[in-house]
């Protein structure tokens, strides 16, 4: 993938060769300089900043090499292939140790110097998405962080699909960066300068979700005082990203079948058809095959929207990522709490690392906004972080047995107020279903369904505890 703003600069002062070599690399459509001097050369790279440079090393007025060592004292990111008609080891090492990233010896043929340079551009590209982290190389990708062989597989399933039309269904468990996916698909796509719209359809009542997407007239309903657009013509000529589309009621799935069939949406209390032009992208935390198998999904809409999977890795399986991430989290929100951390020391990466994350990035981001709220820097350490996450590999709603190291004593002594007395029921229950939702990210119908109660019974009770803090 070229990038659009990339350039290349011919440093060669034979005239002659300078033009053949543009020739040769006319096919890549990029802006091509010539420069038949150092000097000319010194004054192109100031202006155009050159993502290639292709150098000869004999020039008139100055070697090239001096040209490569101004380079690398400026800090500049161009990618240099030194071209010479005067090759030998010893001129080939001293370019290298310059930041030259090839070798040419004229002559060579036109196949020759398109993949050099084609080669050169792709590692300006990658060099991009890498960023210097307070001493750390952090791998990123749009909004991404990390460089785990599972997030690599997901990045190039992102280029793969970004500049096409088809519809994208993103898979994953919650809080492993399924919508950051769904906007690196629009940013990377030819749809970037269109709106980007995301809707949560489990946030959304199923009596407003028809006007949420499809927008409605004045009087439609009660509380509809004015015509609304809705997030189907807002997003038209952009992304549309259905989020926990699962979620979506069974009548309100062969609405968004037929509006995906004909391209047209009509708004709730209007019989007037709109066009609408959308990508779209939906997401899930559920396997979708699943639940058209158990009834509870479109066979018909499922195919129409799992044209091109994407399955996000949850964060136990990113390894180092975890490490990077944390490094992230960690700056941003110690500038946004005024704190002063600045790193994580080996105590503390080693017990992120054994954490098992069932609540993936979202809990990570948590426990490092936590702790940094508790405690100051410069270094995080592992008691800061004992102190959240406990000594074992963090809490879980089902355990296995290879992590679970809960004993009658220990499950005991969580019933114990801090005078040791046996806590009251009623507080442990609170305890309990505070602790799953939150572990459910959320979520009440899930922790519900873990906690095998019916999700009214969790609602009345959280409501009744809102005011009312441990």
């Amino acid at each position: 993938m070229v990038p659009d703003s990339a350039n290349i600069l011919i440093i060669e002062d034979s005239p002659t060769l300078a033009l053949t070599y543009e020739e040769y690399l006319k096919p890549l459509g990029l802006l091509i300089r010539l420069a038949e001097t150092g000097r000319i050369a010194l004054e192109c790279i100031a202006e155009i900043e050159p993502t290639v440079v292709l150098l000869d090393l004999k020039l008139p007025d100055m070697d090239g090499i001096d040209i490569l060592k101004k380079l690398r004292a400026e800090g500049s990111d161009a990618r240099v292939i030194v071209i010479t008609a005067h090759g030998s080891v010893t001129v080939a090492v001293e370019a290298m140790r310059e930041g030259a990233i090839d070798f040419l010896l004229k002559p060579f043929k036109a196949e020759r110097i398109v993949t050099t340079v084609k080669n050169a551009l792709e590692i300006h590209r990658l060099a991009n998405l890498v960023e210097q982290f307070e001493g750390r190389h952090i791998r990123r990708f749009d909004r991404f962080i990390g460089e785990s062989p599972a997030m690599q597989a997901v990045y190039g399933m992102i280029e793969d699909c970004a500049p096409s039309k088809a519809s994208v269904f993103i898979t994953g468990p919650s809080g492993t960066g399924k919508e950051l996916c769904a906007e690196a698909i629009h940013h990377l796509g030819p749809r970037k300068s269109g709106s980007f719209i995301a809707l949560n359809c489990a946030a959304i009542p199923e009596n407003l979700i028809e006007s949420e997407i499809f927008g409605h007239k004045k009087g439609a309903f009660t509380g509809a005082q004015t015509d609304r657009k809705g997030a189907a013509v807002v997003a038209s000529g952009g992304t549309l990203f259905l989020d926990e589309i699962c979620e979506m009621p069974l009548e309100m799935q062969s609405k968004l079948l037929r509006f995906i069939q004909t391209g047209q949406v009509i708004p709730v209390g209007s019989n007037t058809a709109v066009e609408v032009n959308v990508r779209f992208v939906c997401a899930t935390n559920r396997n979708p095959w699943e639940e058209v198998e158990k009834g509870r999904f479109r066979e018909d809409l499922y195919y129409r929207l799992h044209v091109v999977p994407i399955h996000m890795p949850p964060l136990r399986e990113r390894g180092q990522d975890i490490i990077a991430i944390a490094q992230h989290l960690l700056t941003s929100y110690s500038k946004e709490e005024a704190k002063n951390f600045q790193t994580i020391d080996a105590a503390a990466e080693a017990r992120l690392l054994a954490h098992v994350w069932p609540g993936n990035v979202r809990e990570l981001g948590n426990i490092i906004q936590s702790a940094i709220v508790l405690n100051d820097g410069p270094t995080l350490t592992d008691a800061m972080l004992s102190r959240l996450m406990g000594a074992g590999n963090g809490p879980s709603l089902k355990p296995s047995s290879a992590t679970s190291t809960a004993t009658p004593q220990s499950t005991a002594a969580t019933m114990l107020t801090s005078d040791g007395e046996i806590e009251p029921l009623e507080v442990s229950e609170r305890r309990l279903i505070e602790r799953a939702v939150a572990l459910s990210n959320g979520k009440v119908r899930k922790a519900a369904k873990k906690l095998e109660l019916n999700p009214s019974t969790v609602y009345r009770k959280l409501k009744e505890w809102a005011d009312n803090p441990l």
